[in-house]
């Protein structure tokens, strides 16, 4: 063999060896993630060539699966009952757009895929398994409640059993109907080219995905760290607090809604009573950030993996200020932000006295047979602020809506404790606030409770008439009495 026939053989050899090779690594190492590829047809023609398992809410599936007709390689698809009503919950699965939110955390589960599923015969033959459900904690009638107060409001609610941390309801509006994109047709490619157009983007959950400034809601906060560091003994207590406050190092003076509030050196009772900014502004400079933080993040601020089991946004209380600064991170502002979700948290743990229930949204996950393959246990408490701080803010809270700003939250039978807040919105405030309110009630006769947390983001009121008592509290008391009476 001459050199030129010998030097072409040996090339070629090693072509095969390196496509023998090449073909190895991907059949032994990247066959499977080439598998779980949303680019690979294989894998929804096999997640929608047969039922999906169901998303449960008070016992009832509020999804299902429909026939797609015989023009399809994709048998089913997923079809929604009350989808604007749930979407919050559900969030969507789509041939096409993918899945979110209890859709995406159980796909396995709910497509009949989860290893869990499966018994030995079917890993043996390769059956397909059938699939399972998902068991929500949501509360029907608190749901439905929270839905019809918030309207064509553009905001969030959520409702939260402080003794176990089952979140009862969680609505975001304007929603959306699932059903809408779950297919592959050209309806369904108008609906997500419309929904991914909207500006108020309704597929966002705002209610766990969008952090604001909570305002004077917050206010909760920093009493809790004045009441634990021993900054003031008791809530009936005056404070040090100059009326107006001037912020440290600045000529702007910290002012309150009101110029006849007995603001002045008062109480945190009268201060919570009246949302005066001079009382929590200086109560944060006395405090100083790192004693403030600790006690937010106590509460469940500054935490990145907040699982419900969908993944909250973060809620952040902020590092590196100057004292001006801290002074406005007392009553929420600044760059404070919290989402609905977390300043339920915070109600829910002083209702609880002090203990905080890890919050959840999930009890059970069955098999096609309704045995559990996985139950979220209800409390799992962690403690927050002692015992006596929570009786304290719970009798200030309770002040605030028997006799102050907070009135539109009164249910007759009920003891109900709350904080409104009205944040700021754009640069000088020059958009329209955003309307906070929150707070638990618990019924005098059977001790049942809730606690709540709204936020109205924009709605029609005008901007004068923008407050947590005129456009949150109503919408905290729907949700909180049909959650009594359930």
């Amino acid at each position: 063999m001459n050199k030129t026939i010998r030097r072409a053989s040996v090339f070629t050899l090693l072509l095969i060896l390196v496509l023998l090779a090449r073909a190895t690594w991907v059949q032994f190492y990247e066959g499977q993630a080439l598998a779980d590829s949303d680019k690979n047809r294989r894998k929804a023609i096999e997640q929608y060539g047969y039922p999906l398992g169901d998303i449960i809410v008070g016992g009832k599936a509020v999804t299902g699966s429909t026939k797609t007709g015989a023009s399809s390689d994709l048998a089913y698809k997923r079809t929604y009952t009350d989808g604007s009503l749930y979407s919050a919950v559900t969030g969507y699965t789509s041939q096409v757009y993918g899945s979110t939110q209890l859709e995406s955390i159980y796909q396995g589960v709910l497509d009949g895929t989860d290893t869990r599923l499966k018994n030995p015969l079917d890993t043996l033959t390769g059956k397909h398994s059938d699939p399972g459900d998902v068991v929500t904690t949501i509360d029907p009638a608190v749901q439905k409640a929270a839905y019809r107060a918030l309207g064509d409001k553009k905001g969030a609610a959520v409702a939260i059993d402080p003794d176990t941390g089952k979140i009862l309801g969680m609505v975001s509006t304007p929603s959306y109907d699932p059903s809408t994109i779950s297919g592959s047709g050209s309806s369904d490619a108008k609906a997500w080219k419309t929904l991914a157009g909207d500006k108020d983007a309704p597929t966002t959950n705002r209610a766990l995905k969008q952090a604001l400034p909570p305002g004077s809601t917050f206010k909760l906060v920093v009493a809790a760290a004045a009441l634990e560091d021993g900054l003031y003994a008791s809530v009936d207590e005056k404070t040090e607090s100059p009326n107006p406050y001037l912020l440290p190092g600045t000529s702007t003076y910290l002012k309150n809604e009101s110029s006849t509030a007995p603001c002045e050196d008062a109480t945190i009772r009268t201060a919570l009573q009246y949302s005066c900014n001079n009382v929590f502004g200086k109560m944060a400079v006395d405090l100083g950030q790192d004693k403030l933080k600790a006690m937010a993040e106590k509460f469940g601020f500054d935490d990145d993996e907040l699982d419900i089991p969908v993944r909250a946004a973060e809620s952040v209380y902020p590092s590196g200020m100057d004292k001006a600064q801290t002074g406005l991170s007392g009553i929420g502002q600044f760059d404070v932000t919290a989402t609905p979700l977390q300043m339920a948290m915070v109600s829910a743990t002083i209702a609880n006295g002090g203990e905080q229930a890890s919050p959840h949204m999930v009890s059970q996950v069955t098999d096609a047979d309704g045995d559990a393959i996985k139950s979220y246990a209800d409390g799992d408490d962690t403690r927050v602020v002692s015992e006596s701080t929570a009786s304290q803010l719970r009798s200030a809270m309770e002040t605030v809506v028997s006799q102050g700003t907070g009135t539109n939250a009164q249910i007759s039978g009920a003891t109900v404790g709350g904080k409104t807040g009205t944040a700021q919105h754009g640069e000088n405030n020059s958009q329209t606030p955003y309307a906070w309110f929150t707070s638990y009630a618990k019924d005098d006769a059977t001790g049942k409770e809730v606690a709540v947390a709204v936020v109205v983001e924009q709605s029609d009121a005008e901007r004068s008439e923008v407050s947590g008592n005129g456009l949150a509290a109503p919408i905290a008391k729907a949700m909180m009495k049909a959650a009594l009476d359930d």
